[in-house]
């Protein structure tokens, strides 16, 4: 009865250990893991200390961060609006605050696929609309020239126009290089290998520099909308090669099932090809669309003023210490709240797709 009972005591600990022996299953392995748990309980602990323990929160002013040895997250407190909304006017801030909350809850709101519907895409063209209104003013709103946008909202119109404006483009490229007319396939072809051969840089100075040579002034687009151009002219070269990749995944017999039951070639492509298409390179959509979100940072290059350009020009003020890490701490944390927050929306899609196949 002992050793039976000695046993049965046993049983539930078995498992635990084979799971515990990849990592001590050897001496090695068992130092190892004991030297990289002390480092991240080590580097956690200094971090805290900096972070929260020893760092300056209010009240929000010169003073209270000189007093500390830890992070100046005063400045930040102190600086928050002018991080967040640029050189946009102070007094007209709750303008780009709103914009800001249009956007994220429109974002939002298309979360679900369910809503995916003739409205959602009325509620998108409505809410660009009232963004430029909102952002440039007229119509009871002082007016705010573009040059004069900046922080948050331009990154988040920058990401929002170029992705909505680049993505139908894209379908139309990825369309045309399968193309069977020639003319069709090598203009596309011509498009996408040139813009994907060129620099991101290098699109932003031509739109920033070259044009203001080639058009007349009367034809000239402002700055913001040259940066938008090029950013959504990338993202559609960018985004057209990967819904090629998806449309090369298509069985052929599908496309002629279609065209046995009597469907044209654009309700085949817009019925049963690109959904299919779409929902299997999702993964590659999202990195490609994070990757503009970041993009959107280089807009400074031709004089806009970008979150992390509004970052630095906060950090100009003489009568703080200039906390750089703290500063770009913050605004790393608010582009990565952005990108984790949609490639966690991908994987929903991706989820959600699988289980509908299954």
């Amino acid at each position: 009865m002992t050793d039976t009972a000695s046993n049965t005591l046993a049983l539930p600990a078995r498992p635990l250990l084979q799971r515990l022996r990849p990592f001590v299953g050897t001496p090695l392995n068992a130092a190892l893991t004991l030297v990289l748990l002390w480092l991240i309980v080590r580097a956690g602990w200094l971090l805290l200390d900096w972070a929260v323990v020893n760092a300056a929160f209010l009240p929000a002013r010169p003073e209270t961060c000189a007093a500390t040895t830890g992070a100046c997250w005063s400045f930040v407190i102190a600086k928050s609006g002018q991080i967040l909304f640029g050189i946009y006017p102070p007094a007209e801030r709750w303008r780009a605050g709103l914009v800001c909350a249009l956007i994220l809850i429109t974002l939002v709101a298309s979360a679900r696929p369910s809503s995916w519907r003739l409205w959602l895409g009325l509620a998108w063209v409505g809410m660009m609309a009232l963004v430029l209104w909102l952002m440039g003013g007229g119509f009871g709103l002082s007016r705010v020239p573009s040059s004069s946008w900046g922080g948050l909202p331009v990154t988040l119109i920058l990401t929002v126009f170029a992705i909505g404006l680049g993505f139908p483009m894209a379908i139309l490229l990825a369309l045309g290089r399968r193309s069977d007319l020639p003319v069709v396939r090598t203009l596309s072809v011509f498009v996408i290998e040139t813009i994907r051969g060129l620099p991101l840089l290098s699109l932003l100075f031509v739109a920033s520099i070259l044009l203001p040579l080639l058009l007349p002034e009367s034809l000239l687009p402002d700055k913001f909308v040259r940066a938008l151009l090029a950013l959504t002219i990338f993202a559609a070269a960018y985004l057209a090669e990967v819904i090629r990749g998806g449309l090369q995944s298509i069985p052929s017999g599908q496309s002629e099932a279609a065209q046995a039951l009597g469907l044209g070639y654009w309700n085949t492509q817009r019925l049963i090809i690109l959904p299919q298409a779409i929902r299997i390179v999702i993964p590659a959509l999202t990195n490609t669309i994070i990757v503009m979100i970041k993009n959107t940072s280089l807009v400074l290059v031709v004089g806009l003023f970008d979150l992390i350009s509004s970052g630095k020009a906060a950090l100009s003020d003489p009568d703080w210490p200039a906390p750089s890490t703290e500063t770009f701490l913050f605004i790393g944390l608010i582009y990565f709240a952005l990108a984790f927050s949609f490639a966690r929306f991908a994987d929903f899609l991706e989820r959600s797709g699988m289980e509908k196949r299954g």
